[in-house]
């Protein structure tokens, strides 16, 4: 493991950007809504909906989910095409970059196929309005040709399912939020369901665990799956090399401290936050972009991944004048509150 640099390891952001390799996740992914662990509400209704839908004999309607990163949208996004005996192609935002790449892909489609878009919100604008008339009419114009030889050929494409992803849905634009029969949000984790998530991981991955381990793991990835599931990788190797193979309490503690990530779950890159705010800014209002720039990170970086988990902890706040460091985070930083 590499020494920290003193901007600090952002171990979360590279677990959340980064997972594991594709077979190890494909492994771990629940086949099914009864192996789907939490998320109650959002559960329940895309059962609602694809069993409906399965009756009826039509596609689904199209599906907004948004929340933090790895909490589980693309897993639902397999589970409800195993539901519904149908593909599942995977895309996201950024690499729509043009009508002609959003055409390719749509007209590739089979009928109740399922079209997933992670960070649908990256979808360039002008992008964007092709997917209107593909969404409701199940048709889209492209334009041919620029200037005098101009011209609109229109392309029929076979009924689909539209699962769009997303980790802003406030940049999302009104008309596009509008055409998605479902949105629903998933949130983080509670420890006990990470647990379970946690115990499952190890079973799959043949690693010998107890309930304390399980939980010691649980306690400290923020609650969110893809993360619980790197740690256990983690874990388990060293528990492989420092111990005997089994993962407990006291070896998940260790190699939890390894990473520098505490009781809290936070990281280095967390606590430095939180020292910026505290001490270079006084407690005092700070706006994300300036906070970016004092800890050496982007300010994507901060919103999508150490900003969500910091409020829900209630160790930092927003407030219209910027973030502010709540008493919680000065003592999870070791200072007293004044």
């Amino acid at each position: 493991m590499n020494e920290p640099t003193d901007k600090g390891v952002d171990y979360f952001a590279a677990a959340l950007s980064t997972p594991m390799n594709t077979q190890t996740e494909s492994i771990l992914r629940p086949p099914s809504f009864e192996e789907f662990v939490g998320q109650t509400k959002t559960v329940e209704r895309l059962r609602i909906m694809s069993g409906a839908a399965r009756k009826r004999g039509e596609p689904l309607n199209h599906i907004l989910l948004s929340g933090p990163p790895g909490l589980g949208k693309t897993s639902l996004s397999f589970i409800l095409g195993a539901e519904m005996g149908r593909n599942v192609r995977i895309t996201s935002g950024p690499v729509v970059e043009k009508a002609g790449d959003l055409a390719g892909m749509l007209t590739n489609l089979e009928e109740g196929d399922i079209l997933f878009i992670d960070e649908i919100h990256r979808i360039p604008k002008t992008v964007e309005e092709y997917l209107y008339s593909a969404m409701e009419d199940f048709r889209i114009d492209i334009m041919i040709d620029q200037g005098p030889n101009a011209r609109s050929v229109r392309l029929d494409i076979p009924r689909f399912t539209l699962v769009g992803a997303t980790t802003r849905n406030g940049l999302l634009t009104a008309p596009l939020r509008s055409r998605f029969t479902l949105q629903t949000r998933l949130d983080y984790y509670e420890p006990d369901d990470l647990v379970k998530i946690v115990l499952r991981t190890c079973g799959l991955l043949g690693v010998e665990t107890n309930a304390e381990g399980a939980m010691e793991i649980a306690r400290r990835a923020r609650g969110t799956p893809r993360i619980a599931n790197n740690l256990v990788n983690f874990v388990r190797d060293y528990a492989e090399e420092k111990g005997d193979g089994v993962i407990t309490k006291p070896i998940a503690q260790a190699a939890l401290e390894l990473l520098e990530i505490d009781a809290l779950g936070l990281d280095e890159m967390d606590k430095r936050i939180l020292r910026v705010m505290a001490t270079t800014y006084k407690s005092r209002p700070v706006g994300i972009s300036t906070l970016a720039v004092a800890v050496g990170e982007e300010a994507d970086t901060l919103e999508e991944v150490h900003e969500p988990y910091l409020i829900q902890s209630g160790l930092i706040q927003r407030t219209p004048q910027g973030r502010v460091i709540t008493e919680s985070g000065l003592r999870a930083i070791g200072l007293t509150p004044s």
